[in-house]
């Protein structure tokens, strides 16, 4: 099925038209204040309301509350929670059952080593994000341009739905589907022009360059895609 596509750190109305009119499968938005693409709830909302049909909306959250978690499905109305944090197992079943919303979880990788905890989240996510571990002296798990081996993902057996997130940008994304045979692709510096700021030019690149790579490469094995995820919303 046709590649998952997802643009995340949106945060004006600009950028995430460009998203949205080239076709973008999700669109994220990041609920995390050392983050550069950090939004409001007044902006989720508006934003939310903007993308609200066209493309599953994606919260990013890192190890967030209860309440916190409330109030950003309250203002976005998402379709997906995006845990990027160092949530639990037990933490995930816990915020489906409250939430009612699918989950994704993000794992950091930088060697084999680092799956090892893959089969518990897989039990519970509905779908899995791949992303670089973040250096020892960062202040955020996530958005930093960093890139793992691949390859660490090329024999991976999993049925759950992936998507890859690791330094990703128009050049690579087609080299990163080939070697892990992900579901779907995840973006957000590679888009940017500066930490935090979206170019509609490379937004546009990109998702015409990972949509090249779904029509001239054998279909991912772990992709899926449905009429109502595509609605989303």
């Amino acid at each position: 099925m046709p590649l998952i596509v997802k643009i995340c750190g949106l945060s004006t109305r600009e950028t995430l038209d460009a998203a949205l009119q080239v076709g973008a499968d999700m669109v994220g938005f990041v609920f995390f204040p050392p983050s550069p693409r950090h939004l409001s709830l007044e902006t989720a909302r508006e934003l939310g309301k903007q993308a609200k049909g066209r493309a599953s909306k994606v919260a990013l959250t890192v190890d967030a509350d209860d309440a916190t978690l409330a109030n950003i499905v309250e203002a976005l109305q998402p379709d997906i929670l995006q845990l990027h944090g160092r949530e639990t197992v037990a933490r995930l079943r816990d915020i489906k059952q409250t939430f009612g919303l699918q989950v994704m979880k993000a794992i950091a990788v930088e060697t084999a080593a680092d799956l090892a905890a893959l089969p518990g989240y897989a039990a519970v996510a509905d779908r899995i994000l791949f992303d670089a571990r973040a250096p020892k002296e960062a202040t955020r798990p996530g958005g930093l341009g960093a890139v793992f081996d691949w390859r660490v993902l090329e024999k991976l057996d999993l049925t759950l739905p992936f998507m890859v997130s690791v330094g990703l940008h128009a050049g690579n994304v087609a080299e990163a589907v080939r070697i892990t045979r992900a579901g779907g692709v995840d973006v957000s510096s590679g888009v940017e022009r500066a930490p935090g700021i979206k170019d509609p030019e490379m937004i546009r690149a990109f998702i015409q360059a990972a949509r090249a790579t779904a029509l001239t490469s054998p279909l991912p094995v772990h992709g899926e895609r449905s009429t109502a995820q595509r609605a989303g919303g």
